[in-house]
C-alpha cells in the first residue's frame, strides 16, 4: 500500500505559511514538506521503534476522542489532516505486538509516509533549510518538604485562583496552538506578576506553596523543565506538573551569560550555568530574575510527567515542538548528534507530545530524556543541530 500511494501528489498544505500571526514589524516563516522514502531516513533500520509505537498509542487515545472531522492541529495550514485521517492507523497500532520490534517497524512503514520538514525562511526568501536546533529536558528530583522549615526555604507555588488561560484557537483558527495567560484587572486581561515581583514578595497576588525546596538554583531549573519530583523526608515522592505560567516571555539566562562573556558558547551547559550562579549568588539571583517567565505547578498522580498534549511523556521518545508549525501526536523521525558524544548519531523515532516557551521555529525540538542523573546529563548537554521528518498517514496522499 505504501509503494502504491508514494507516487501520488503531496498534501495541499506543502509550502503554506505558518498560521500564527506575526508582529507587523516581522514577516512569516514558511514551512515546506518534501516527500521522502523510509530508505532515505538515516538509521531507520537500526532503530527499535517499539517505545515510539507505545508513545504513539498513548497519543492516539487523545486523537480518537476528537470529532473525526476536526483538524488535529486546529488549522488547515498545519500538516496533519483531521482526526478521522488518523483513526485507521491508531486502530492498527493497538493490534501490534508491542514486544516485537519488527512488527513495530513494519507498522510505521505500512501506515505512514515520511516528509522532510524544511524551513523556507522569512516569506520563503531564505531558501530551504532543513537544519535546526535540538535541545533536551528532563524531570528533576529535588529534596524538599510540604512545610517551610530548616533548609527548605524556596517555595514552589500552586496555580493561583485568579490566573486565567485562553486558547486563542477557540476564537480564531489562525491562532491555533497559541495560549495566553494572565489575570483580569479592571475588566482587562493583563500578564501576571513577573518572576522578580513574585520572588521578591512585591507581586501583590495571593500564592499557595505546594512544596518547599532547599536549592533555589534547582528550583529555577524545575521551572524551566516544567515538571519534577520532590523527595520528602519520609522517603515518599511528590510529583509536580505544569499548571500554568504568568504569561511573560521566556528569556534564556544561558544566552545572557554568553552575550555578557561570562561563559563561552561551546561550554554552556546546565551544570556550567548552575556553577556560575552559585559562585555569584547576588548576581545569580538578579540573573535568574531577568527571565520574567514564572511557572506554577500541580500535584500529579499516576504516570507522568504530562506534556502539552495532555498525555504522559515517554523518556527518549517524546519531543516538544512549536505548535505553530507541527501538530501534537504525530510521529517524527529525528536525525541529530548524541549529546555526550559528538562522534555518534542520535537518530530515532519520536512523537510530538509537548511544547515549550523556548521551542520556537519550524525546525526546532526539545527531547524529553526522563528522570535521574543520566537524564540530567543528557538533557544538560543536548544542544545539537539536526533535522526531522514528519510521518503522515498514507491516506492523506490520496486527498
Amino acid at each position: 500500500m505504501g509503494l502504491a500511494l508514494a507516487a501520488c501528489a503531496p498534501p495541499k498544505f506543502i509550502g503554506v505559511p505558518a498560521p500564527t500571526p506575526i508582529p507587523k514589524d516581522k514577516k512569516e516563516q514558511v514551512l515546506k514538506l518534501e516527500l521522502k522514502a523510509f530508505s532515505s531516513l538515516e538509521g531507520w533500520q537500526g532503530d527499535d521503534q517499539r517505545a515510539a509505537l507505545q508513545a504513539f498509542i498513548i497519543s492516539c487515545a487523545r486523537i480518537k476522542k476528537m470529532p473525526v472531522g476536526k483538524l488535529i492541529a486546529g488549522n488547515a495550514t498545519i500538516p496533519g489532516g483531521t482526526a478521522g485521517d488518523w483513526v485507521p492507523a491508531c486502530a492498527a497500532a493497538e493490534k501490534i505486538d508491542g514486544s516485537n520490534s519488527t512488527q513495530a517497524k513494519q507498522f510505521f512503514e505500512i501506515w505512514f509516509t515520511p516528509y522532510l520538514v524544511t524551513d523556507q525562511g522569512v516569506d520563503g526568501a531564505k531558501g530551504d533549510n532543513a537544519s535546526g536546533l535540538f535541545t533536551g529536558y528532563f524531570e528533576p528530583e529535588l529534596a524538599g518538604a510540604v512545610k517551610r522549615g530548616g533548609v527548605y526555604q524556596t517555595p514552589l507555588y500552586a496555580r493561583p485562583a485568579d490566573l486565567i488561560s485562553a486558547s486563542l484557537g477557540a476564537f480564531d483558527d489562525d491562532f491555533a496552538g497559541a495560549t495566553i495567560w494572565g489575570r483580569v484587572e479592571n475588566g482587562k486581561l493583563k500578564p501576571y506578576a513577573s518572576r522578580e515581583a513574585i520572588e521578591n514578595g512585591t507581586s501583590g497576588v495571593s500564592l499557595k506553596p505546594l512544596a518547599w525546596v532547599a536549592d533555589p538554583v534547582e528550583a529555577f531549573f524545575l521551572h524551566v523543565q516544567g515538571s519534577g519530583r520532590i523527595r520528602l523526608g519520609d522517603g515518599s515522592v511528590m510529583r509536580l506538573g505544569f499548571a500554568g505560567k504568568n504569561g511573560l516571555k521566556y528569556r534564556s539566562i544561558g544566552r545572557l551569560l554568553i552575550d555578557r562573556g561570562e561563559i563561552p558558547a561551546d561550554r554552556l551547559t546546565m551544570d556550567s550555568i548552575a556553577q556560575w550562579v552559585r559562585e555569584n549568588p547576588k548576581k545569580g539571583r538578579t540573573l535568574i530574575q531577568e527571565n520574567p517567565s514564572f511557572v506554577f505547578f500541580r500535584s500529579l498522580t499516576g504516570p507522568g510527567p504530562i506534556g502539552a498534549q495532555g498525555v504522559a511523556l515517554t523518556p527518549g521518545r517524546s519531543l516538544a515542538v512549536d505548535r505553530r508549525f507541527l501538530p501534537l501526536g504525530v510521529p517524527l523521525w529525528l536525525e541529530t548528534i548524541h549529546p555526550l558524544d559528538k562522534s555518534r548519531a542520535f537518530n530515532r523515532l519520536m512523537v510530538a507530545q509537548d511544547s515549550g516557551g523556548a521551542i520556537k521555529g519550524v525546525v526546532r525540538g526539545d527531547i524529553f530524556f526522563g528522570a535521574g542523573a543520566d537524564a540530567r546529563a543528557m538533557a544538560g548537554n543536548m544542544k545539537r543541530r539536526g533535522r526531522y521528518f514528519i510521518l503522515l498517514p498514507t491516506t492523506l496522499l490520496a486527498k
